[in-house]
């Protein structure tokens, strides 16, 4: 056994085998990314940062939206967002809610929705966070009350008995997807709000794929039907 420590400064004893594999695939801190400083005259506008005009941006965010301040791209953001919304159950501070907001960013949906625990793990957001609306809420039925007044369709994403192939079924324009925590799964006092429970086909050996996976493909699944015809 070898100990390795990523750039993270994040130390794990791993196989000698494992340590090198992980030493070949992990990013060289050297390496730039995204753009350098803005060459020639200055453009114009109070959506663009000039401090990252002056020293570049080599943030995670798509092309058109380079050198803009992230206020500027979260209300570009909420003026194109989709009328998808996801709500995830926050039982254990679950890994994979950092995952899940990073696609849901990807996709532009309306809004994310942490029930239960109000901190996260926000590590796998990559930051992502930031540039869309995250809610907070305490109890199943709180959540309940604010998608009714919002007009919103609450969907279980979960495999249980009675539920439907999502490839297979039309999705309401807004819509909740609602999925729950890894190994807990979806609780009753939430899952008995859902009008329908929608399945991800599975053609394997596994009884069930990570929630964070299951959430991304539930969220193209609507995209797919109703997502915007230009994205970027």
């Amino acid at each position: 056994m070898s100990r390795y420590e990523n750039e993270d400064g994040v130390v794990t004893e791993a196989s000698d085998g494992v340590v090198a594999y992980l030493a070949q695939v992990t990013p060289d801190p050297e390496r730039e990314v995204g753009v350098g400083p803005w060459q020639g005259p200055w453009p114009e506008g109070d959506h663009w940062d000039h401090e990252l005009l002056e020293h570049g941006d080599r943030r995670n965010v798509v092309d058109p939206y380079r050198y803009w301040k992230w206020q500027a791209i979260k209300a570009d953001m909420a003026a194109r967002a989709h009328g998808l919304h996801i709500a995830i159950e926050n039982v254990s501070h679950d890994l994979n809610i950092g995952s899940i907001v990073r696609t849901a960013n990807a996709f532009n949906v309306g809004g994310v929705h942490v029930v239960g625990k109000r901190r996260w793990n926000r590590r796998g957001a990559m930051v992502t966070d930031r540039y869309l609306r995250v809610y907070h809420h305490p109890t199943p039925e709180h959540l309940v009350r604010w998608a009714q007044e919002n007009n919103l369709e609450l969907l279980a994403i979960d495999n249980g008995p009675g539920s439907e192939l999502i490839e297979k079924t039309s999705l309401p324009v807004d819509a909740m997807l609602v999925v729950g925590s890894e190994g807990e799964g979806i609780s009753p006092a939430l899952l008995e709000h859902c009008k329908r429970q929608l399945r991800i086909g599975q053609y394997g050996s596994t009884r069930s794929i990570n929630v964070s996976a299951a959430a991304a493909i539930a969220m193209h699944a609507w995209i797919m039907q109703h997502g915007q015809s230009a994205p970027f």
